[in-house]
């Protein structure tokens, strides 16, 4: 039997870079069956999950989003150039499935800084961080640890909503309607430097976030989103965000809190797309429920979404060119 027949490449994987052909039905789960690592010396890009649904107002369930985002990332783990993408993230980057964030349940409010902490080491050893969510609180404590290590931040958003709302002005609260008010209000995030897209739930204050809603998106098209993002970040560091409910629910039904007249998978692509060659510094995806899509279509767009995140990755400035490939399926 071969090395691309033995499987379970997240631990018998030799390199970090190139296509995998392990069977997608089978074998231990990875997002893009990259190597489970602890270990990033040399990684570029450390993919982890962030398992948290505490903080939803509507109904529960993100706490299983990374497992079913790397589950159905195996139907994409084979593809170099997803899509037509003009660079092949898997042949450029050496990538690894760093594995979840690990916190206390009994302890909630020790949450926020263990997030923080654990993106902060990834910051620390030179990797950019692709964080897979749970709901979208985590951003909040991810969005720290980059800022922390860039300085202010400009935010591109894609969501239904613009989670800025102010409950209780607590600056404690775990809320995912919250937190980029308090990112805002932090000197994390540049709201004037900021965009909000595919935004349908109304929320009078904008805090200042440069709103793109939804029926502007659908009036106006993927490219002139495109420009209006370019003029607005270009060159500062940016950190992307994607809830899920930013898709319309016939796209992505499984997520909290779903809103119907969203942007298409094809729309959301094709946004991601144009933003290429942007200084990238930190991604996520988040707001994938499985319970809520026994089809699996929510995580196959969480997937490609953050496959996405890679080819942004991949663009950006500096991004290393494509290296002498060594299949990720080549196995001790």
């Amino acid at each position: 039997m071969g090395n691309s027949m033995r499987g379970d490449h997240a631990f018998t994987a030799e390199g970090l870079v190139g296509a995998s052909f392990e069977l997608t039905f089978a074998g231990a789960l990875s997002f893009l069956r990259r190597k489970y690592s602890r270990d990033l010396t040399g990684v570029d890009v450390a993919v982890t999950g962030l398992p948290l649904d505490t903080a939803t107002t509507n109904r529960p369930g993100a706490r299983f989003g990374p497992r079913a985002v790397r589950e159905a990332s195996a139907l994409l783990s084979f593809e170099g150039r997803p899509y037509g993408a003009a660079v092949s993230p898997l042949d450029q980057l050496a990538i690894v499935d760093y594995g979840d964030c690990q916190w206390d349940f009994g302890r909630p409010l020790e949450v926020p800084s263990a997030i923080e902490a654990h993106i902060a080491g990834i910051l620390r050893a030179g990797a950019a961080p692709l964080s897979i969510g749970g709901d979208h609180f985590v951003t909040l404590p991810a969005l720290r640890a980059v800022a922390k290590q860039h300085g202010t931040l400009s935010l591109i958003h894609f969501d239904a909503h613009s989670d800025t709302w102010s409950v209780g002005d607590d600056e404690g609260r775990i809320d995912h309607g919250t937190m980029f008010l308090h990112a805002a209000r932090e000197g994390i995030v540049d709201p004037a430097r900021s965009v909000q897209i595919g935004i349908r739930t109304f929320n009078p204050d904008t805090h200042g976030f440069q709103i793109l809603d939804a029926p502007w998106v659908h009036r106006n098209g993927a490219a002139a989103v495109v420009q209006r993002v370019r003029e607005l970040v270009e060159g500062r560091k940016v950190y992307v965000t994607f809830d899920v409910d930013c898709l319309d629910p016939s796209f992505a039904p499984g997520t909290g809190t779903p809103v119907c007249g969203g942007l298409s998978t094809a729309t959301a692509i094709e946004i991601l797309r144009g933003l290429a060659g942007l200084d990238i510094v930190g991604a996520d995806v988040v707001e994938v429920a499985p319970a809520y899509d026994t089809a699996g279509i929510t995580a196959l767009a969480g997937a490609t979404i953050a496959y996405e995140h890679l080819v942004l990755y991949a663009s950006r400035p500096g991004a290393p060119a494509a290296r002498a490939r060594t299949d990720a399926s080549r196995a001790r």
